[in-house]
């Protein structure tokens, strides 16, 4: 066994069969918690139109939640990874206002980071395929293997469920991690050598120009593992001949994934409409269960989603990860001023539609 390949040695190596994250990684609001909430949100809404890149803590003031989102956010690095945030009383809010509050509560944890080209700060996630080309998995419906995105923390708030199905998958590639080096420590070693990565044309353009990047899936940095993946990626970059991936190679893409899918790994965890999921990026991988929406824009599935970069953790090697720091900056110069509103993009979507059916 090289030095490389040793156990993650971390509590985030845990297997979903053996959990139950109602016990281990959810915090249901208190009363007085709700109402510290509204009168931030209050604070928020008395100071005008404040567009969420200019939001901070002082625009969103919490004394009774801060020292629990302080502590949320070490355990998310130190802990099992995972934090679901219950109670919020989606009744309550505007989905604008539920917008307002999810992003407040995000700079707790984080910097929000753009998502994509668009240059979007707070993602809508919707099935929009029917109506915009060449969608991104976010945009699109159904089921989701499992994967991590380009922060430090990805986060999902539920504004509206779908119609049947949609439940939020996670699973530990900690623990995926210690499986294959438990059973296939050379397939493990290929997953840290990397592989060659096409990223999508217009990410790049709009961002720093690199379209194809080398990335370790598997990183170790000092006593820490860290997992980037993405299996569209460097499928991509074969089918587009950047690279040629050996049968070692894909065995062990395929053997991450099918244990990465496993019932006796992955976590199925139930997100209400006003809940709110935080993940550590770094360890822990997300998908979703298959699910039927409604055809009507405005009452489809609906999730808001923040990538937050963790200015207090360590950094990363750079073989971390497709996105970069010029990327994130490149997409910002992008985004159009509230352009995330989710009233805002509701009626865009919907006239769009209604524009193609006439």
């Amino acid at each position: 066994m090289s030095a490389s390949l040793t156990p993650s040695n971390s509590r985030a190596a845990w297997k979903g069969s053996e959990i139950d994250y109602r016990t281990v990684g959810m915090h249901v609001l208190t009363e007085n918690e709700i109402a510290e909430i509204d009168a931030a949100l209050d604070h928020l809404r008395s100071l005008g139109d404040v567009d969420f890149v200019a939001i901070t803590q002082a625009h969103f003031p919490l004394s009774v939640c801060r020292p629990f989102l302080e502590r949320a956010a070490d355990e998310l690095r130190d802990g099992v990874g995972f934090l679901l945030l219950r109670g919020l009383p989606r009744a309550r809010y505007s989905e604008d206002d539920m917008a307002r509050i999810y992003f407040g509560l995000g700079t707790y944890l984080g910097t929000a980071v753009a998502q994509s080209y668009l240059g979007e700060l707070l993602g809508n996630v919707l099935d929009v395929s029917d109506i915009v080309a060449h969608t991104r998995g976010y945009r699109s419906g159904g089921g989701q293997r499992m994967h991590t995105d380009s922060a430090d923390i990805v986060s999902l708030m539920c504004l509206r469920a779908a119609r049947s199905g949609g439940g939020s998958r996670i699973v530990s590639a900690l623990a995926v991690h210690d499986e294959l080096l438990r059973r296939r420590p050379d397939l493990l070693q290929l997953l840290y050598d990397g592989y060659v990565f096409r990223r999508m044309e217009l990410d790049a353009q709009y961002g720093d120009g690199v379209v194809v990047r080398r990335v370790s899936i598997f990183e170790r940095h000092g006593d820490t593992v860290s997992c980037y993946v993405s299996g569209a990626y460097p499928r991509r970059a074969v089918e587009a001949g950047d690279a040629v991936m050996s049968a070692a190679q894909q065995d062990a893409l395929d053997e991450f994934e099918r244990i990465a899918s496993s019932p006796e790994f992955t976590l199925d965890m139930s997100i209400g409409e006003g809940d709110i999921q935080f993940l550590n990026n770094r360890v822990i991988l997300h998908g979703r269960t298959d699910y039927e929406d409604w055809p009507e824009v405005a009452r489809r599935r609906h999730m808001l989603r923040l990538w937050l970069r963790a200015p207090s953790w360590p950094g990363l090697p750079e073989t971390y990860g497709a996105h970069k720091a010029a990327d994130f900056a490149g997409w910002l110069r992008q985004r159009q001023p509230f352009q995330e509103l989710p009233s805002r993009y509701l009626d865009e979507m919907t006239t769009k539609r209604r524009e193609q059916a006439a």
